[in-house]
This record gives C-alpha cells, structure tokens and sequence, in this order.
C-alpha cells in the first residue's frame, strides 16, 4: 500500500471542513489560546512559497495547543483595502472589489487571468483556520465597525489628568463649567484661553471648531507626501528613494486639509506598555525609537528681520533641546524649509533662494532626508533671532535636515556639541550668515588622538566629562546642574520651560482614493458632522473613474451618489445638495492601517451584526497570545494596533491594555534565481563558467525551466520569451548552465516558486515539514526546490513502519526499549522546540526517530500510535490517515499529546571500552549499578580478556564505573 498524499489530504481538508474540526467556541471550558496571523493582502499573483512561512509555524503551534487540550481560536482573512487594487483597477478597467473577490475566491478575471485564488491556495496547505470567523476588511459588514470607532474617536478627547480618552461630553461640561483655563488636555499648540461666559455664548460653529482641536480624530492642515502619479497621500512607509513604492511616482511634501488621528497622546503609554510584551527586543527598540521619548527644554528665540534690530514681540521661534546646557554655543539656527516662518521671515534679498530650496526640498521623503546624513544643504534666510540671555543676534538658516513634523520644526545649533550641526557649520564657514564656531567645553581629560583639545575642530557629544565655560552663569557647571539652572532661569524670562518630549507625530488618516473605508462623515458649513451609528455602514459607491476629478478632487469627488440626506438618513444623489437638509460627504477615505487596527477583535465574534464584538466574547478572548507576521511590521502596523487598543480600552471594550502578547517575526524565505548571461551589444547568450570570457550582461529567467544541475533546455528557453528566440547560445560540455543568485522572491526577477506546483508533485505535508526544516523560523533563508525530494523520502519511510504493499502491518508486540528510547526522546525533544518555535529541530528529530525504528524494525502499536500524535501537528494529513487506519474514528486534532516519561531516557546500560595498557582492544555492554568488584570479576572472565592477558597477570586494574576500564602490565 504506497503512501498516496494527493488522495490523503483531499480526504482529510474535506473532512476537517465537513466536520468544522477547527471550529473555536466562545463559551468552552477548556482554556483559551489565541493563535494569530498578521493577515495578508489578497492581490493577483497569489501564494508564493515564501508567503505560508509565519502560517505553517502559526498552524503547528495551534495543533499543538490543541493536543494539550486548550481552546484554540486560529482565524484567518484579508486585509483587502488597499492602493494595489485600485491601481489594477486604473489599469484594466475592472472594479476594485471583483478583482479583490477573485483575487481571494479563485476564477477568471475580466483579463482572462486564471487566478488560483487565496483560500484555495491556503486550504491546500492544510491549515486548521476557523474559517467561520474569516473577515474581509473591504466587506461592508466588517467596515461598519470601523466607521463607527471613528466615530468613537470623533466623539473622545484625551484627559491628562485621568491619562485616559474620555468622552467629548465630559469636555463640553467643564467648558460649559469653568471654561478652559484649568483643562490639562492632548491639543492642538496655541489654543486661546476662554471662560465658561465666552464658550457659552459662542455660536455653534465656533464651539464645533474648538471641539476639534481637542477631539482624537480631527481635521487639520497637515505636511503629507503627497503623490501626484497615485492621486493619493502616501505614509512614509510607502515611499522608497523618493518614489512611490508601488509604480515608482515622484512624490513632493505638501500641505493639506487631513483627517489625523492624536496618536500622540497616548506616547507614554505605547513606550510603557513595551515592558509588558514578549516580544523581540529588535522590534521593541524600533518602536521606541518612533516614539522616540527626550527630554529636555522649550526655548523662545525672539526673531529679528535684520542683524541690528530689537527683538519682535511678534513673531518666535520655538525650539525644543535636549541639551539645554549648550544654550551658550548656539551659533545660528535651523528651520526646516516646510516652517510656517519661513516665508514670513525671509528677506527680499533671499527670497528667490529660500523658494528655490524649498521647491527643492519637497520632492525628498521625510525619510529621505533623516536617512542622508552626507548630503549638507541650506539657504540663509536673511534674518536673525536673539539669544535669549546674551541678546546677540543669530542668523536663521533652512535646511532639510530638519523636519518639520519632528520638535517643533526648529533646531538650536551648536556646532561645538552636535555632529550634524558642526558639518552644516563647517560647509558653510564663511558664508553669510555664519559664524564662527563657539566652544563652550572644557573636557576632564584629554581628548582622543586627533581631536584638539577644546572641541572646536570636533563635535563633543558627550554628556559627561566637562564642565562649561564661555557660558555665563553656567561656567563650571556639569550637564545635569546647568540643564536645571537654564530652565529656571528661562522660566523667569518667559523664554522657555522644562519639557518632555516625543518623536511621534499625529498620524494623518486621509487617503484620496477610491479602495477604503468611506467616512462617516458629511459637512455642515465646512465643519464635520458623524453620521449617527445606527445608519452605518455607509457603503462605497459606484464610481465610473477611479482617477482624481479634473479639479483634483478624490475619486469620490466622481459619484453620483454621495450625499446625505439628514431627513431621511441615507445617502442620495449628489445633485440633491443643498446645505440645508441635504450636505456633501466626505470624498477622502480611511488608510490601509484603518481596517487592520482592530482585526483580532473581530475575529472573537466574527459574526455579530450589532457590535464589533460583544463583551462576553472579548471577555473570554481577552487578547492575543501568539502573534506571527513579517518585520516590516515592526512599527506602522503595530503602533497603530495598539493606540486603538488602547483607546478602546479607555472606553470600555478591550478587556487588556496590549492586544499581542507574544510576538514573533518569520524571516523571509528567499528565492534562487536564474541568470543567463548575454554578450552585450549582441543577441548572443553564453553559459555560465564561459562568462568571463566576455563583457555580460545578466538577465533573469524562469526558474521553473532549470533542473536541479542547473542546467536549461535551449530550446524551451527560445520559446519563453521573444528575445531568445533567434539568439545564439554558446554551450560548455554540450550544456548551458545558468548562474544562481539568492535574493528576494518576485515575480519580476521570475524566481517565484508557487506552493500549488510543491503540493500536486509532493503533498501540503512535505512542504509543511519542508519549510520548517529550511531553518530558524526568524531567520531568511534561500528556497531550493530541489531538496524538497528528502522530505518526501521521509515521509515515505515513515509510511512504511505502518503499512507494506499488502496493507497494515502494526502489531501489539511489547515496545522494546530501544523503541521506548526512540519514542520518548522525540516526545521531549518535540514538545520543547514546539514552545521554543525551534521547528527547524523537531523535524530532524523526526528524521532520527524514524530511522531509528526502522533499523530496530519496529512495528509496535505502543510505538506507532503516540509517534502519529507527535508528528500530527507539522504533517496532519498523514497523521490523520495513520490515525484513522490504526482504527480511530474522528480526528486526530484534539488527542491528548502523549506524555514523556524521563524512564525510558535513563541508562540502565553502559558500554564499556576495555583497555589494556591504555588501547582499547573491545566493548563491554554492563549494567550501570555493577560494583567495581563485580566488573572486574565479569572483564576478568571474558574469553576476550584471557585471549589479550594470554596468561599473564595484570599488574593493576582501574576501572571507573560509567567510564572506563583499563588494564595496566
């Protein structure tokens, strides 16, 4: 009876899906285990072998939580929002969401793509997903949850004094009570003062305006990347040398009227809640490093147009330093070029520079400009500020290494203290507009070889070993005392104060696209009003373009139907506006992130029409315990997954603080490409070991059509592609061997190897067994298909300790205890990796097991059935086959693991190696608690020993039991 896995595991996904095997229930008495994936985007090209990495170790685990009896939930969906399909949609003419149905369903596009399709691609990998509880973000019954925790955060503001989001109404009540004055709220800068009088007797509108500059979600003028070729906002993450990642358009940094969400305020609790989560400390760092705490001083420089004039009252510039001690080496400053004071600052004589630069600058990601810290440039703005203390005018420079979506967009330069200061200093030494360089440290101790003494020709970091000078009231003084003494004293000027501070930006929230989240909004006299609850969802519209309007408007902006009508509550035909009963809606949409923000909480209660998930099913979840997904992930996603967390939490729905527990991050499983080499300028080809015989260019090919020595069919090859097919191909040994290079899997470099084609030629379990065996689970690691074929051969030889050609061969012969051995070492052995998510090393041991019970000839059912249980949780299929074929009914998932028994490992046995005169000569197999006596007495006796003694008398014997023994004269 051969070992058939195409007909095993079409028998058994049948079943598991007939029979809801992996159905989790919310009301169990087992304990709970909340097993989760970072759920993909759905697009066209499908599943490639890298992709199933993070699910396969996500799924052993799940089985393996099963097997010890917890509940376990395993969802599974799409993140099926996003710029990928409005894109193909632009292209082909094909609605967003039927390309994104097929992409995930399966079938046959408008183009006449056959698409294989997510879920069928998933279900042939054989993983036990509660498909019951699948989401999809683009479903209108999941985005209705979304727009109504918009609306949630609409209708909330951040109380600092409770460290929590309270509802918008509490805020109204103190306003309507005591004004302004005393609320210690997350805002907007530069909110005017009121009393309760004054908010009382504000119109309506001006009320609304208030509330918005405290609300969590609110409209603001913002610097975004903006991308004219995509129509559409991008986050930095989406932006790669300046260039759009998808479609490579130039993207420019511009003002915009944006929905943002207050992030922000929860800073400290996101950098907080780090100490409370296993998880990796790389990701932990990149996290606080967005967050990016500092703390340190708000300082006040008063602007001065020209050199010689007093300082303006009205116009300052605010800087926040981490080193407020160096108040005394400031030597200029530097805006970013985006500053709002820039223009109103610029002389004439500058203008037409500073507008250059900026024009200039704005076609560089924020990104861009933090990542190149070799490129020095800037513009001398022409003006001046006043130093706070010495009242001596400094010159006020742009330059794009700073931000203005970081501090307040404004740098105090010290060049004697700062690295990047001191390049900008240097490079422009002797400019207009720049000064000599000022030292204010006198170091302890003598600097390193090289650096003057004084760190004038240096920058000098440090925050130890000096103490000031050339610094006023601060001469003498270390970092932490003259820190004190500046802030104080700058309190008495009015000119600053002590300040924390944090590197994390408000998160902008608009996209203007078609494929996303609609908002529930619509506008009354230019001010945003949330469509009542009980009306969601608001469902995306029909639209005939996908493009912005010819007036720059959102592809919303071309809908038919898209305004409310508050009489009525629902959206009719945007002709009907007339700002009374009928208003425009909102033309932007919600960002990728919306959607993915609150997920797992779906998933707990995936079927609820009323609620995003009800509190019993959130009470029983509580959060998730084991979370899988790529690093990319490491700050975007997973920042904004805890702020709503968070957020929900304030209000009353998330049971927990964090949502993810335990995270781990799969490493990307990288492709082998193929390369042939052709002689530039000719349509000529020549193999590998001859190309440097020739100036080549490489190219790449499919790797499908190269065998496992490497070499290619020339004339398959000529059909592939056009620009082989009359091309001359220059043979070694009657060959053409291609060249090989590991790098990322794409379907541009054609090096794209699909699980489909691995499961109809091997079976799921052989990819299954084969991706884990690849490595550790964190680590990238190179494909190569061609070592797949040892997997398969294990699987086979595991087959055939339960089955010969004739049928069922286990017997109920007493284990020996070589088998006991066999059995119990993979049992521990197993049982560890799988908690470790060292899956790598179970499958060697694996390997070892059955080998080893081959050679013992073991076909023992006290054997056999255990070692199915053991294996069940990385190779299903034929576990469940094995399960059923030893006479179980029902599957094999919720078995008891077997239990480890330490007895088994214990040696009763050793074999001795027999020495005489120090070489050992043979072994001897004793029992372990034998005297010295009685192994003398038993090697004393040996035919062998009296055969190498040959009469003769030893002079000495010495013998360690468990070790050694050695015969000596």
């Amino acid at each position: 009876m051969k070992y058939n896995p195409n007909e095993i595991e079409a028998k058994w996904q049948k079943y598991w899906a007939d029979n809801k095997t992996f159905a989790a229930s919310n009301t169990s008495e087992k304990p709970k285990h909340y097993v989760l994936d970072m759920f993909p985007y759905p697009s066209g090209a499908g599943l490639h072998v890298g992709h199933p990495l993070g699910y396969i170790a996500s799924d052993v685990y799940s089985r393996f939580k099963r097997h010890q009896g917890f509940n376990v939930l395993h969802p599974m969906g799409y993140d099926s929002f996003g710029l990928p399909a409005e894109q193909y949609a632009i292209q082909t003419g094909q609605r967003p969401e039927d390309t994104t149905r097929v992409n995930i369903d399966g079938g046959v596009d408008k183009e006449g793509n056959q698409i294989a399709g997510y879920r069928k691609q998933l279900d042939k990998i054989g993983f036990s997903f509660d498909w019951d509880r699948e989401v999809r973000t683009s479903n209108p019954d999941y985005y209705k949850h979304t727009q109504w925790i918009f609306i949630q955060l609409f209708n909330s503001w951040y109380n600092k004094d409770a460290d929590k989001a309270e509802d918008i109404s509490t805020l109204i009540a103190l306003f309507e009570k005591e004004g302004n004055s005393k609320v210690n709220a997350v805002c907007d800068d530069n909110i005017n003062a009121f009393s309760a009088d004054e908010w009382n007797a504000f119109a309506k509108g001006n009320q609304q305006k208030i509330l918005l500059q405290y609300r969590l979600t609110y409209l603001a003028e913002t610097e975004v990347n903006w991308c004219p070729g995509l129509g559409t906002v991008l986050a930095n993450d989406e932006i790669v040398n300046g260039v759009s990642e998808r479609g490579g358009f130039p993207v420019i940094r511009k003002k915009m009227t944006q929905w943002s969400m207050r992030i922000s305020a929860y800073a400290e609790r996101l950098l907080q809640g780090l100490n409370d989560i296993d998880w990796s400390e790389s990701i932990k760092e990149s996290q606080r490093n967005w967050i990016g705490k500092s703390v340190g001083a708000m300082v006040s420089f008063k602007v001065r147009s020209q050199k010689s004039e007093v300082g303006s009252e009205e116009l300052k510039i605010d800087v926040f330093t981490t080193r407020p001690d160096t108040i005394f080496g400031v030597t200029f400053m530097t805006l970013a070029p985006e500053h709002e004071l820039v223009a109103q600052i610029t002389t004439p004589e500058q203008k037409a520079a500073v507008e250059a630069y900026i024009e200039k600058t704005a076609k560089r990601s924020e990104r861009e400009r933090m990542a190149d810290v070799k490129t020095i440039s800037g513009v001398f703005t022409g003006a001046y500020a006043e130093h706070p203390f010495t009242k001596e005018a400094i010159p006020v420079w742009i330059g794009d290494y700073v931000l203005a979506g970081y501090g307040t967009g404004a740098v105090m330069a010290v060049p004697c203290g700062d690295e990047r200061d001191y390049a900008f200093a240097n490079f422009f030494k002797g400019t207009e507009g720049m000064q000599d360089i000022k030292n204010i440290f006198a170091l302890n101790s003598p600097p390193l070889e090289g650096c003057p003494q004084g760190g004038v020709d240096f920058a000098f970091a440090e925050k130890s070993g000096f103490t000031l000078k050339n610094s006023d009231f601060l001469n003498g003084m270390g970092y932490k005392e003259a820190t004190q003494k500046v802030i104080t004293e700058l309190e008495k000027l009015a000119q600053g104060y002590g300040k924390v501070n944090y590197r994390l930006r408000d998160a902008v929230f608009s996209r203007q696209r078609y494929w996303g989240e609609p908002f529930p909004v619509y506008y009354v006299n230019g001010l945003p009003q949330m469509i009542d609850a009980q009306h969601l969802p608001i469902i995306l519209p029909e639209v005939e373009k996908y493009l912005p309007t010819e007036d720059g408007l959102p592809p919303l902006g071309n809908a038919a139907v898209w305004a409310w009508d508050s009489v009525n509550n629902k959206v009719v035909n945007t002709d009907l506006v007339d700002n009374k009963t009928v208003f425009p809606l909102e033309l932007n949409t919600m960002p990728g992130w919306a959607g993915s923000s609150w997920y797992w909480m779906r998933y707990m209660d995936a079927g609820n029409e009323n609620e995003f998930s009800s509190k019993d099913a959130l009470k029983y979840w509580e959060s998730v315990d084991l979370y899988i997904g790529g690093s990319e992930h490491a700050t975007g996603h997973l920042l904004y997954s805890r702020f709503w967390n968070k957020f929900l939490k304030d209000k009353g729905f998330a049971p927990t603080e964090e949502p993810f527990k335990k995270l781990i991050n799969q490493g990307m499983i990288l492709g082998t490409s193929a390369l042939v080499y052709r002689i530039s300028g000719t349509n000529k080809y020549v193999s590998k070991n001859l190309k440097n015989d020739y100036e080549t260019d490489a190219l790449h090919i499919d790797v499908n059509m190269v065998n496992a020595a490497d070499e290619i069919d020339v004339e398959r090859l000529k059909r592939w592609q056009p620009q082989f097919e009359n091309g001359e191909f220059i043979l070694e040994n009657g060959k053409f061997i291609v060249g090989r290079e590991v790098e990322k899997m794409s379907k541009s470099k054609y090096n794209v190897v699909t699980p489909d084609n691995i499961c109809a030629e091997y079976g799921a379990d052989t990819l299954r067994l084969y991706e884990m065996f690849l490595g550790p689970l964190e680590q990238a690691k190179p494909w190569n298909t061609a070592g797949i074929s040892g997997v398969f051969g294990f699987l086979k030889k595991l087959w055939r300790l339960y089955f010969d050609e004739s049928g069922l061969i286990v017997n109920n012969d007493e284990p020996t205890k070589d088998n006991l051995k066999s059995l119990h070492k993979t049992i521990k052995k197993v049982s560890e990796d799988i908690e470790n998510f060292s899956f790598n090393t179970s499958v060697s041991q694996f390997m070892i097991c059955v080998n080893e019970l081959s050679a013992q000839n073991c076909h023992s059912r006290a054997i056999l059935e255990p070692l199915a249980i053991v294996i069940s949780s990385y190779a299903p299929h034929i576990a469940e086959e094995l399960w059923n074929a030893l006479g179980h009914e029902g599957s094999i998932a919720t078995v008891p693991f077997p239990k480890f028994e330490e007895k088994h490992l214990v040696e009763s046995e050793k074999e001795y190696p027999v020495s005489f005169n120090g070489k050992m000569r043979f072994t001897i197999k004793l029992p372990l608690d034998l005297t010295k006596e009685q192994i003398e007495e038993i090697v004393m006796k040996d035919e062998r020993t009296q055969k190498q003694l040959d009469g003769r008398t030893p002079n000495k014997v010495i013998i360690v039991p468990g070790k050694i023994i050695n015969l000596v004269g």
